[in-house]
């Protein structure tokens, strides 16, 4: 980080190889009842950083909270409320000061972060269970088992360029950097492969990743490195590493979660580092790329368990999402 002293960056980089940080809940928050004969039905909470702030998933709102200088807190009331949805937000995505969210009512919505503008569309026949946002475009994939480009140019605003046939629940979604095709994580149970590459000039499939998933091996989270690295998780308890430079039948590298769980989400630093979140019990994992075991792994939620549904982090702190609360790892402290 610019400005640091290199001693404090030093000590910051061992704090993470070794695991040694402060715990801290954030945010706290009730589960939405049903009715008194279900399980309580649980909040999804998505979250993105942007620097001095923390945009966090509500049910139907996305609120921004200020993080506080020199700690790990937020300011206790958020600086702002986006809203829009008339079910929960599944997924957002922050891009050049805009809100891009889909939601359980089959909308997406469009925020500008600083100024009144914002946009509605119908999107989906169900949920829109993922979105992303570049280049004047929006991607979009429900649970209807479809997957949509969107365009934001003038005039053409909320207009649906083309509707990709997954045959299965589109869990996950993100624009390559190059702007020239997206990548689709589905729930394979439909489709032998859930992995897939599409252009966005046709519509068109470009390409399967990999050859041998099993049914049920559903992609919860992708994330592009580059333009050619692609991380992805999901059910199958594997964090995968993709070079489409190199293959597409077969990832470069890949790591299990040592205890069978699910694998939610993931984020890079784009360098050696992966944070992975798990399906039980809170637990986050840090892992080095040139390292075949998990480096450390923190458990947040016990003894009640927990999914990590999100998580992102900066040079010092990660910050990690789960059904009642929003937890933080300080770095700095110890």
């Amino acid at each position: 980080a610019a400005g640091v002293p290199v001693k404090e960056r030093v000590k910051v980089s061992q704090n993470w190889r070794h695991g040694r940080c402060r715990r801290q809940i954030l945010l706290k928050w009730k589960h939405k009842q049903v009715t008194p004969f279900l399980l309580c039905s649980v909040l999804m909470p998505w979250m993105e950083l942007d620097g001095e702030y923390l945009y966090l998933s509500q049910a139907e709102n996305i609120e921004a909270y200020r993080l506080c200088a020199n700690s790990a807190g937020l300011q206790r009331h958020p600086q702002a409320i986006f809203s829009g949805h008339q079910e929960d937000v599944c997924r957002f995505v922050l891009v050049n000061s805009h809100v891009v969210s889909g939601g359980g009512d089959g909308n997406i919505v469009l925020h500008k972060i600083h100024g009144s503008y914002s946009v509605k569309f119908s999107a989906h026949e169900q949920e829109v269970n993922c979105v992303d946002f570049q280049g004047g475009l929006i991607v979009s994939g429900s649970r209807d088992r479809t997957a949509k480009v969107w365009s934001l140019s003038t005039g053409r605003v909320g207009q649906c360029l083309h509707t990709v046939q997954t045959e299965d629940r589109v869990w996950s979604i993100a624009i390559s950097p190059l702007l020239s095709s997206f990548v689709t994580g589905t729930a394979c149970c439909g489709h032998t492969s859930p992995l897939r590459i599409w252009d966005f000039e046709s519509g068109q499939l470009l390409t399967c990743l990999g050859n041998d998933f099993h049914r049920g091996a559903g992609v919860l989270d992708v994330f592009y490195e580059t333009p050619s690295l692609l991380l992805s998780c999901g059910y199958d308890t594997y964090i995968r590493y993709w070079d489409i430079r190199t293959s597409t039948r077969k990832c470069v590298q890949e790591w299990e979660e040592p205890h069978d769980s699910a694998l939610y989400c993931i984020r890079s630093d784009g360098n050696h580092m992966i944070a992975s979140g798990s399906s039980y019990y809170g637990v986050v994992r840090l892992w080095d790329k040139r390292q075949t075991r998990c480096l450390q792994s923190f458990h947040l939620s016990s003894p009640t368990s927990s999914p990590v549904y999100c998580l992102r982090f900066s040079t010092t702190h990660l910050y990690a999402a789960l059904a009642s609360a929003l937890h933080v790892l300080d770095f700095t402290t110890p």
